[in-house]
Protein backbone atom coordinates (compact mmCIF):
# COMPACT_ATOMS: atom_id res chain seq x y z
CA UNK A 1 0.00 0.00 0.00
CA UNK A 2 1.01 3.26 -0.28
CA UNK A 3 2.85 5.08 2.51
CA UNK A 4 1.99 8.18 3.63
CA UNK A 5 4.75 11.23 3.40
CA UNK A 6 2.17 14.04 5.67
CA UNK A 7 2.69 15.89 2.16
CA UNK A 8 -0.57 14.99 -0.26
CA UNK A 9 -3.82 13.15 0.36
CA UNK A 10 -3.68 10.32 -2.29
CA UNK A 11 -6.89 8.65 -2.73
CA UNK A 12 -7.24 4.51 -1.69
CA UNK A 13 -5.88 2.20 -4.33
CA UNK A 14 -7.15 -1.81 -4.38
CA UNK A 15 -4.24 -3.40 -3.30
CA UNK A 16 -4.89 -5.82 -6.08
CA UNK A 17 -4.02 -2.88 -8.65
CA UNK A 18 -0.77 -1.35 -6.88
CA UNK A 19 2.43 -2.19 -8.39
CA UNK A 20 5.55 -1.98 -5.51
CA UNK A 21 7.86 -1.71 -8.14
CA UNK A 22 6.34 2.32 -9.30
CA UNK A 23 6.22 3.13 -5.69
CA UNK A 24 9.57 2.31 -4.83
CA UNK A 25 10.69 4.38 -8.07
CA UNK A 26 8.87 7.29 -6.21
CA UNK A 27 10.08 6.59 -2.70
CA UNK A 28 13.71 7.15 -4.53
CA UNK A 29 12.30 10.80 -6.23
CA UNK A 30 11.02 11.48 -2.92
CA UNK A 31 13.93 10.49 -0.86
CA UNK A 32 15.56 14.09 -2.25
CA UNK A 33 12.39 15.95 -0.68
CA UNK A 34 13.80 17.29 2.62
CA UNK A 35 17.56 17.27 0.97
CA UNK A 36 17.66 17.94 -2.66
CA UNK A 37 21.75 17.59 -2.24
CA UNK A 38 23.23 14.90 -4.23
CA UNK A 39 23.36 11.65 -2.15
CA UNK A 40 24.88 8.57 -2.77
CA UNK A 41 23.09 5.13 -3.18
CA UNK A 42 23.40 4.18 0.62
CA UNK A 43 21.65 7.66 1.39
CA UNK A 44 19.01 7.08 -1.24
CA UNK A 45 18.19 3.51 0.14
CA UNK A 46 18.04 4.95 4.03
CA UNK A 47 15.60 7.48 3.08
CA UNK A 48 13.83 5.81 0.27
CA UNK A 49 13.16 3.38 2.94
CA UNK A 50 14.50 0.52 0.44
CA UNK A 51 17.29 -1.68 0.40
CA UNK A 52 20.69 -0.86 -1.66
CA UNK A 53 20.58 -2.82 -4.27
CA UNK A 54 16.93 -1.88 -4.83
CA UNK A 55 17.80 2.14 -4.75
CA UNK A 56 20.63 0.81 -7.81
CA UNK A 57 18.29 -0.61 -10.11
CA UNK A 58 15.95 2.23 -9.32
CA UNK A 59 18.59 5.05 -8.86
CA UNK A 60 20.13 3.85 -12.30
CA UNK A 61 16.86 3.59 -14.41
CA UNK A 62 15.72 7.02 -13.66
CA UNK A 63 19.24 8.30 -14.56
CA UNK A 64 19.37 6.56 -18.02
CA UNK A 65 15.80 8.13 -18.28
CA UNK A 66 16.44 11.48 -16.98
CA UNK A 67 14.96 11.99 -14.00
CA UNK A 68 18.05 11.70 -12.03
CA UNK A 69 21.65 12.83 -13.12
CA UNK A 70 25.39 11.89 -12.44
CA UNK A 71 26.74 14.45 -9.86
CA UNK A 72 30.30 15.61 -10.17
CA UNK A 73 31.09 14.44 -6.64
CA UNK A 74 29.80 10.83 -8.33
CA UNK A 75 26.35 10.94 -6.41
CA UNK A 76 22.97 11.18 -7.86
CA UNK A 77 20.70 13.80 -7.76
CA UNK A 78 17.36 15.25 -9.26
CA UNK A 79 17.35 15.55 -12.98
CA UNK A 80 16.02 18.31 -15.07
CA UNK A 81 13.80 15.93 -16.77
CA UNK A 82 11.73 16.20 -13.69
CA UNK A 83 11.28 19.93 -15.19
CA UNK A 84 9.13 18.76 -18.08
CA UNK A 85 6.16 17.02 -15.72
CA UNK A 86 6.04 20.65 -13.94
CA UNK A 87 5.57 22.40 -17.39
CA UNK A 88 3.61 19.70 -18.71
CA UNK A 89 1.10 19.54 -15.28
CA UNK A 90 1.23 23.82 -15.20
CA UNK A 91 0.41 24.09 -18.61
CA UNK A 92 -3.20 21.32 -18.20
CA UNK A 93 -4.62 22.90 -14.96
CA UNK A 94 -6.99 25.27 -16.36
CA UNK A 95 -7.09 27.47 -13.14
CA UNK A 96 -3.59 27.71 -13.49
CA UNK A 97 -4.32 29.19 -17.20
CA UNK A 98 -7.20 31.26 -16.17
CA UNK A 99 -5.36 32.65 -13.39
CA UNK A 100 -2.16 34.13 -14.08
CA UNK A 101 -3.27 37.20 -16.47
CA UNK A 102 -5.51 38.01 -13.07
CA UNK A 103 -1.76 37.42 -10.95
CA UNK A 104 -0.11 39.73 -13.56
CA UNK A 105 -2.90 42.13 -13.05
CA UNK A 106 -3.21 42.15 -9.46
CA UNK A 107 0.60 42.66 -8.89
CA UNK A 108 0.87 45.30 -10.88
CA UNK A 109 -1.97 46.93 -9.01
CA UNK A 110 -0.16 45.81 -5.50
CA UNK A 111 3.35 45.88 -5.77
CA UNK A 112 3.79 43.50 -4.02
CA UNK A 113 4.38 39.10 -4.01
CA UNK A 114 0.77 37.74 -5.77
CA UNK A 115 0.92 33.77 -5.41
CA UNK A 116 -1.79 31.23 -6.81
CA UNK A 117 -1.79 28.21 -4.89
CA UNK A 118 -4.09 25.28 -5.28
CA UNK A 119 -5.57 23.22 -2.04
CA UNK A 120 -4.14 19.53 -1.39
CA UNK A 121 -6.37 19.24 1.77
CA UNK A 122 -3.25 18.91 4.48
CA UNK A 123 -1.09 21.56 2.65
CA UNK A 124 -1.36 24.10 -0.03
CA UNK A 125 1.71 23.93 -2.92
CA UNK A 126 2.68 27.15 -5.04
CA UNK A 127 1.70 27.05 -8.27
CA UNK A 128 2.13 30.70 -9.77
CA UNK A 129 4.46 33.31 -7.91
CA UNK A 130 5.42 36.79 -9.16
CA UNK A 131 7.81 38.09 -7.05
CA UNK A 132 8.19 41.53 -5.60
CA UNK A 133 11.77 43.48 -5.12
CA UNK A 134 13.08 41.61 -1.99
CA UNK A 135 12.29 38.28 -1.82
CA UNK A 136 14.16 34.97 -0.39
CA UNK A 137 15.10 32.38 -2.84
CA UNK A 138 12.30 29.61 -2.03
CA UNK A 139 9.88 31.96 -1.54
CA UNK A 140 9.78 32.79 -5.18
CA UNK A 141 9.69 28.94 -6.57
CA UNK A 142 6.69 26.91 -7.37
CA UNK A 143 6.17 23.95 -6.19
CA UNK A 144 6.73 24.87 -2.68
CA UNK A 145 4.36 23.58 -0.24
CA UNK A 146 3.12 24.79 3.22
CA UNK A 147 0.55 23.31 5.93
CA UNK A 148 -2.71 24.28 4.98
CA UNK A 149 -3.77 25.43 8.57
CA UNK A 150 -0.72 27.89 8.70
CA UNK A 151 -1.21 29.53 5.56
CA UNK A 152 -3.29 32.08 4.82
CA UNK A 153 -4.92 30.86 1.61
CA UNK A 154 -5.19 27.62 3.59
CA UNK A 155 -7.19 29.09 5.71
CA UNK A 156 -9.34 30.78 3.62
CA UNK A 157 -9.78 27.28 1.58
CA UNK A 158 -10.45 25.52 5.18
CA UNK A 159 -13.66 28.22 6.18
CA UNK A 160 -15.12 27.17 3.13
CA UNK A 161 -15.52 23.79 4.29
CA UNK A 162 -18.18 22.18 6.63
CA UNK A 163 -16.51 21.75 10.50
CA UNK A 164 -16.56 18.07 10.44
CA UNK A 165 -14.05 18.54 7.50
CA UNK A 166 -12.03 20.78 8.43
CA UNK A 167 -11.94 18.59 11.81
CA UNK A 168 -10.43 15.74 10.00
CA UNK A 169 -7.95 17.53 8.01
CA UNK A 170 -6.26 19.49 10.85
CA UNK A 171 -6.14 15.71 13.36
CA UNK A 172 -4.41 14.56 9.86
CA UNK A 173 -2.05 17.47 9.55
CA UNK A 174 1.67 17.34 11.08
CA UNK A 175 1.12 20.69 13.35
CA UNK A 176 4.74 21.41 13.39
CA UNK A 177 5.82 25.56 13.55
CA UNK A 178 7.39 26.65 10.53
CA UNK A 179 8.68 29.67 12.72
CA UNK A 180 8.57 30.64 16.33
CA UNK A 181 5.07 32.74 15.74
CA UNK A 182 2.80 29.91 13.47
CA UNK A 183 -0.05 29.10 15.06
CA UNK A 184 -0.02 25.25 16.18
CA UNK A 185 -2.87 24.85 18.61
CA UNK A 186 -6.34 23.25 16.79
CA UNK A 187 -8.27 25.93 19.32
CA UNK A 188 -6.32 28.62 18.12
CA UNK A 189 -5.70 27.65 14.26
CA UNK A 190 -10.08 27.24 14.40
CA UNK A 191 -10.18 30.88 15.58
CA UNK A 192 -8.75 32.01 12.85
CA UNK A 193 -10.79 30.08 10.40
CA UNK A 194 -13.47 31.38 11.63
CA UNK A 195 -12.08 34.96 11.50
CA UNK A 196 -11.95 34.19 7.95
CA UNK A 197 -15.52 33.18 7.44
CA UNK A 198 -16.35 36.19 8.92
CA UNK A 199 -14.40 38.76 7.12
CA UNK A 200 -14.22 36.77 3.49
CA UNK A 201 -10.15 36.12 3.91
CA UNK A 202 -7.77 35.36 6.38
CA UNK A 203 -4.08 36.53 7.32
CA UNK A 204 -1.04 34.92 8.40
CA UNK A 205 1.80 37.43 10.21
CA UNK A 206 5.32 35.99 10.09
CA UNK A 207 4.35 32.17 10.44
CA UNK A 208 5.83 30.78 7.15
CA UNK A 209 8.68 33.70 7.23
CA UNK A 210 9.75 35.78 10.05
CA UNK A 211 9.02 39.68 8.41
CA UNK A 212 6.42 38.73 6.10
CA UNK A 213 2.67 39.81 6.36
CA UNK A 214 0.33 37.86 3.54
CA UNK A 215 -3.25 38.01 3.07
CA UNK A 216 -4.97 35.35 0.93
CA UNK A 217 -8.82 34.95 -0.91
CA UNK A 218 -10.02 31.24 -1.84
CA UNK A 219 -11.07 30.51 -4.88
CA UNK A 220 -13.97 28.19 -4.84
CA UNK A 221 -15.96 26.27 -7.90
CA UNK A 222 -19.30 26.04 -8.47
CA UNK A 223 -20.64 24.02 -5.37
CA UNK A 224 -17.98 26.52 -3.39
CA UNK A 225 -15.46 23.87 -2.61
CA UNK A 226 -11.67 25.07 -1.90
CA UNK A 227 -9.77 24.45 -5.54
CA UNK A 228 -6.72 27.10 -3.92
CA UNK A 229 -6.38 30.78 -3.08
CA UNK A 230 -4.69 34.19 -4.23
CA UNK A 231 -2.08 35.26 -1.65
CA UNK A 232 -0.51 38.90 -1.51
CA UNK A 233 2.37 38.49 0.25
CA UNK A 234 4.48 41.83 1.85
CA UNK A 235 7.26 42.93 4.49
CA UNK A 236 6.70 43.80 8.26
CA UNK A 237 9.13 46.57 7.87
CA UNK A 238 7.25 48.54 5.05
CA UNK A 239 3.86 47.43 6.63
CA UNK A 240 1.66 47.60 9.53
CA UNK A 241 -0.75 44.63 9.94
CA UNK A 242 -3.58 46.81 9.64
CA UNK A 243 -2.68 49.00 6.50
CA UNK A 244 -1.28 45.95 5.13
CA UNK A 245 -4.85 44.32 5.67
CA UNK A 246 -6.91 47.60 4.76
CA UNK A 247 -4.69 48.02 1.46
CA UNK A 248 -4.06 44.00 0.10
CA UNK A 249 -7.14 42.27 1.47
CA UNK A 250 -9.89 43.66 -0.54
CA UNK A 251 -7.83 43.50 -3.72
CA UNK A 252 -6.71 39.71 -2.62
CA UNK A 253 -10.83 38.29 -2.34
CA UNK A 254 -11.80 40.55 -5.75
CA UNK A 255 -9.30 38.32 -7.50
CA UNK A 256 -10.12 35.29 -5.92
CA UNK A 257 -13.85 36.25 -6.87
CA UNK A 258 -12.98 36.74 -10.21
CA UNK A 259 -11.61 33.36 -10.76
CA UNK A 260 -14.25 31.41 -8.54
CA UNK A 261 -17.17 29.55 -9.99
Amino acid sequence: MPKANGQASAPAVDDRLFLQSVARAIDVLEAFAQSPKPKSLGEIAAAAGVNKSAAQRIGLTLLSRGYLERADSGGLMLGRKLLDRSFDYLRSNPLIERALPVLTDLRKQAGERTDLSLFDRTTIIYATRLQSKRETFYATLAGRRIPTFTSSGGRACLALLPDPEVDEILERSERRPMTPKSITEPAKVWAKIREARRDGYACSVEESLIGEIAVGAAISDSRRRPLGAIHIAGSLSEWSVEDFRRRFAPLASEAARALSG
